[in-house]
């Protein structure tokens, strides 16, 4: 109910103005903007859809960044191991000729000449330096070089040659977040990429009586297994072949010592995380020396070496004249070598495939979550502008009435 007063009808004409004028702002601002929310109070549910929706978009973008990146990292790598791969073939043809029998020892040594420069390339591929700078085989320490190189000197040579070829880089791998929880896991490690034969290492000292003296945790190939005071080494085997690593291990009948096996080729980490079991059963040296190269040498037996290991022991072997262990054990090794390094590449190959999948993915849920926003908060142009050219007339035809209603001006009282 209204009360009618001689003031009343400029007051409604007014307030009726300020509305349509709000409106008219408000639709302007619609069209300037192309969204239809200015403010939270203009559609709060609207409002709260869009702000989620535009943080998903936001983690889908950076997804779909996340697995290119990954996919280019991956192809560049997956190049140095095919090339590796190649190189590999072409020495295992050198090792088959040099096996027959038929070729002198001048021969061999000419041989060896070219086995020891595919060497050298090897070693350059596995320390080599992806586009973004950082290392492509040394775990996440991307920063130095994969593999460090030892020089000696080489019976049947007359100048020093690669004696030695030692992994500088990690086993840690690197997890890339490619959907909502969802994880690629890198594994850039040079010693499982560039080993060829499965590692063993085989305790020489007797355990029989032996027993952990404290709590501690022991790392296998990075996974941590916890041990209790008291646990025997039969408790040691059993945990580290639960523990989901890829080594297992056994008590040796004859010495009664810990045998450890690698599962498939890669070189066996261990360390004592706490405490010192690993060193008390004499498998790794004092916690002053740092995995790989840290078992007890005087203590363990070691088997199964890297890809530049086999290269070297062709070579060496070339160099002496030795054609009954080019055609035995090195070929054998060397065999060994090529088929790890195919499943690497397999592997590698795999892994960009599914990088690439996850980009897809990604693009998308990119154009799903846009269509979503823009149903949310876009405008529809068409009646935007539709709507505005009505409030237009509508304010036109107020402002006509009101100046009908108060046609009189100051002339009127000039007569």
């Amino acid at each position: 109910m209204h009360r009618i007063s001689s003031q009343f009808t400029n007051t409604d004409t007014q307030y009726q103005l300020r509305r349509q004028e709000v409106r008219q702002a408000m639709k302007s601002r619609q069209i300037g903007t192309q969204s239809k929310i200015g403010a939270l109070r203009d559609d709060p549910l609207a409002a709260g859809h869009l702000v989620r929706y535009q943080s998903y978009l936001t983690r889908i973008n950076q997804f779909e960044k996340n697995a290119q990146t990954l996919a280019d990292q991956l192809s560049v790598r997956e190049g140095y191991l095919n090339q590796n791969l190649q190189i590999m073939h072409r020495i295992r043809e050198l090792a088959v000729t040099g096996a027959n029998g038929t070729y002198t020892g001048d021969d061999l040594r000419n041989m060896a000449v070219e086995v020891d420069e595919l060497l050298k390339e090897i070693i350059q591929n596995a320390n080599a330096v992806g586009p973004d700078g950082n290392s492509l085989f040394a775990g996440t320490r991307t920063k130095g070089i994969a593999f460090d190189v030892v020089m000696g000197n080489i019976p049947g040579s007359s100048e020093e040659l690669i004696e030695k070829v030692s992994y500088k880089g990690n086993i840690q791998a690197n997890k890339i977040e490619v959907d909502e929880n969802a994880y690629l896991t890198v594994d850039s490690s040079g010693a499982k990429a560039f080993w060829a034969e499965p590692q063993q290492l085989m305790g020489q000292r007797d355990l029989s009586s032996w027993q952990a003296l404290e709590d501690s945790v022991i790392a296998v190939d990075g996974v941590s297994i916890a041990l209790k005071a008291g646990d025997n080494v039969y408790a040691v085997a059993a945990k580290i072949n639960d523990s989901g690593a890829a080594v297992k291990a056994s008590i040796d009948p004859v010495s009664r010592g810990l045998n450890l096996s690698a599962t498939d080729s890669h070189q066996i980490w261990l360390e004592d995380i706490t405490g010192s079991a690993l060193a008390g059963m004499g498998i790794i040296e004092d916690s002053s020396q740092f995995p790989p190269y840290n078992v007890n040498a005087a203590g363990v037996k070691i088997s199964g070496g890297s890809l530049f290991d086999a290269v070297i022991a062709l070579r060496d072997s070339m160099l002496k004249g030795d054609q009954e262990s080019i055609g035995g054990r090195v070929l054998g090794t060397l065999d060994s070598g090529i088929s790890s390094l195919t499943a690497r590449l397999a592997k590698s190959g795999s892994d960009y495939e599914r990088a690439l999948n996850n980009v897809e993915r990604s693009k998308t849920g990119n154009l799903n979550v846009t269509r979503l926003i823009s149903r949310e908060g876009d405008i529809d142009f068409t009646d935007a502008v539709t709507d505005l050219k009505m409030l237009e007339y509508v304010n036109q035809a107020t402002m006509s009435n009101a100046g009908k209603m108060y046609s009189s001006t100051l002339l009127n009282y000039m007569r």
